[in-house]
């Protein structure tokens, strides 16, 4: 087979799986109806992936791989922080299935250490982005208010996880986030507003 196509049936397998547990959770995940999804014999995603196991792994990395642009690039925390917290807002608004499998994996990582690294892996950057986000405000001067970075990026991280799970709660759960965080001048013309 050629690499090309290996590859690709690859990323078709782990999309179809995705989808499956969108809809139905860990529990609804089944080989054969995935195999089924891309058109191949359930043996052959033997092949890709030798066990379900597997297969969730890969699931966790392409899960956690579509945050990995989460904002538009500047230099101003203020910005970087408003564009980061936006880009979250669209995502959980636009993609709910996307943190319907967020929530799977957070569960399934409590029991499975292949997916616990893979979330710790992916929490991780994460947290260094917004720390590194919150010193640099602090350093600079740029919040209104004292900031424990550490604890501040926790609580957005807790704040996102919450939503998660009432989806249409977003735009007044990152708008708080905004208002608290970054402030909310009258005269702000930066950019679009959460």
């Amino acid at each position: 087979m050629v690499g090309g196509a290996r590859v690709d049936r690859r990323e078709q397998l782990v999309a179809a799986a995705f989808r499956r547990v969108a809809e139905a959770g860990f529990e609804g995940l089944r080989l054969r109806q995935v195999a089924e999804d891309v058109g191949i014999d359930h043996s052959t995603l033997h092949h890709h992936f030798a066990t379900k196991q597997d297969l969730i792994g890969a699931i966790a990395e392409y899960t956690t791989r579509q945050f990995w642009t989460t904002g538009p690039e500047t230099s101003d925390p203020a910005s970087a922080l408003r564009g980061h917290l936006l880009a979250l807002r669209r995502m959980v608004e636009d993609q709910p299935h996307l943190f319907a499998v967020t929530v799977e994996l957070d569960l399934r990582a409590r029991r499975d250490p292949a997916v616990a690294t893979a979330m710790a892996r992916h929490e991780a950057g994460w947290r260094s982005f917004l720390t590194g986000v919150l010193v640099d405000g602090t350093t600079r001067g740029v919040w209104d208010l004292p900031v424990d970075a550490e604890a501040t990026t926790e609580l957005v991280i807790a704040a996102v996880k919450g939503v998660r799970l009432a989806p249409e709660a977003a735009a007044q759960v990152f708008g708080q986030l905004e208002a608290l965080l970054v402030g909310r001048a009258p005269d702000d013309t930066e950019g679009e507003r959460l």
